[in-house]
């Protein structure tokens, strides 16, 4: 475990410290691009952050190397190597969208090769077991199929869920630790080689989350671009394959106590191939979502709207900060339900425990439209949007707001004094926004 947390620490400082350069980098190289429609954020903020992230991915595996207990994953397994190139090919389509936005068709194709280049280094899926029946081989061809249809999904289902500051990244953080627990429980607790290599990676991802997040929360001073949201989405899927299409359930068995058995002990690792990935769920629900709404109004799959899942959150009136936090708070229920499913599916007191958390989820979506009113003796101790006069008073300009321009309201700031104002009078003071509002009252 000490190595791991090693690792972990020096990808999240690499990528940290890179983190800041790279920002300055990208607001010289010019790739901060206009505010979209489909954008929430106000002001134009640099991206590549991606190249922060892959330095953390660089750091990590070097770092990994030169341990006396990880570098055996390196000697038995190509499957790091297998990572950092198809890491390297997406990571560079990424920058190069970032600064001069490729057609999403030719980033579809890059992440098919990206895969590809994986699969011929041997990181690939190699049987499905399956409950009730066993382990199913797959011929070649199945099996690299299966491969880039896994990673090209989990690659576009992060990059499309990357549109509030740190969802992406924390989503996927939450994923990596959960997936890190389970993949270490392998090969720790039953002994299985196999799952070092998944291991190494979920702890490498989680540096790189870590390392990024303190700079894209809200609000954001940089964005991790496709170069970033690909780039942890394919680290990911890597992770997943290595652990679900690596592992041989025969191993398994002799703790489990036969192959059905075995096989049913690693169903939440199979369910994720199937689903494909229950680890990223949420995502994977905005993905699907997306594609069948933009096609019934007869748009491309991969053009941009605002009808995401973390969109509609800031419709039903939630905050940028809660709206990531409950996304937040699903993509964990569901990770961790699964890996505590995993460790004992026979428990009632996990499945009840879950039913609660979900109860709890629900009513988290709901709480714009059930949201507490202070007493009033209480109202000067409470945020104003908690008093009565003053949640009304903000409901109304919100909604003036909004109907006048169709976007979110800028925040009003004050003017400063001697500042022109918009039709060239000089500001004074707090109502010099109206110098002769009292002559004009005065002539009527």
């Amino acid at each position: 475990m000490r190595e791991y947390l090693l690792t972990l620490c020096v990808t999240v400082a690499v990528t940290y410290l890179l983190t800041g350069p790279v920002r300055k980098f990208a607001i010289a190289a010019g790739a901060m691009p206009e505010i979209r429609a489909r954008d929430v954020h106000r002001e134009p903020t640099p991206r590549l952050g991606g190249i922060a992230m892959f330095g953390g991915l660089c750091a990590g595996l070097l770092v990994a190397d030169h341990l006396r207990n990880l570098n055996g994953v390196f000697e038995l397994s190509n499957e790091p190597r297998a990572l950092l190139s198809g890491a390297a090919l997406i990571w560079l389509i990424g920058v190069l969208d970032d600064k001069f936005e490729i057609d999403a068709l030719i980033k579809l194709g890059a992440q098919m090769i990206a895969a590809g280049v994986m699969v011929i280094q041997g990181l690939t899926i190699l049987w499905i077991p399956v409950p009730g029946i066993g382990t199913v081989s797959l011929t070649q061809w199945q099996g690299n199929l299966l491969t880039v249809a896994l990673v090209v999904i989990t690659i576009n289902a992060v990059n499309f869920v990357d549109g509030l500051d740190g969802l992406a990244a924390g989503m996927v953080c939450i994923a990596a630790a959960a997936f890190f627990l389970y993949s270490y429980r392998l090969w720790f607790g039953y002994g299985i080689e196999q799952a070092a290599p998944a291991t190494l990676f979920a702890a490498i991802l989680m540096g790189m989350c870590l390392g990024f997040l303190p700079h894209n929360m809200h609000p954001a001073r940089i964005f991790m671009g496709d170069s970033g949201s690909m780039l942890i989405g394919l680290v990911l899927a890597a992770s997943a394959i290595s652990i679900t299409g690596q592992v041989d359930p025969d191993a398994m068995a002799l703790f489990a106590g036969g192959e059905r058995n075995a096989t049913r002990a690693m169903l939440p690792v199979f369910i994720p191939l199937l689903l494909p990935l229950t680890i990223i769920a949420i995502p994977m629900a905005d993905l699907l979502l997306a594609i069948v709404r933009r096609t019934w109004k007869g748009q491309s799959p991969f053009a941009a709207d605002r009808g995401h899942l973390h969109h509609r959150l800031l419709e039903l009136g939630h905050s940028h900060s809660r709206a990531v936090l409950i996304m937040y708070f699903w993509s964990g229920l569901i990770a961790f339900g699964a890996v505590a499913y995993s460790v004992n599916s026979g428990s009632m007191w996990i499945v009840l425990a879950i039913a609660a958390l979900s109860a709890l989820g629900l009513l988290l979506l709901l709480l714009p439209r059930f949201t507490p009113r202070a007493p009033r003796w209480a109202e000067g101790l409470v945020p104003p949007r908690y008093r009565h006069a003053g949640r009304l008073a903000e409901a109304a300009a919100e909604a003036a707001a909004r109907d006048a321009t169709g976007r979110e309201p800028e925040p009003v700031r004050p003017i400063a004094a001697g500042v022109s104002g918009v039709n060239g009078a000089t500001a004074v003071g707090p109502r010099s926004r109206f110098p002769d509002r009292r002559k004009a009252d005065s002539t009527r």
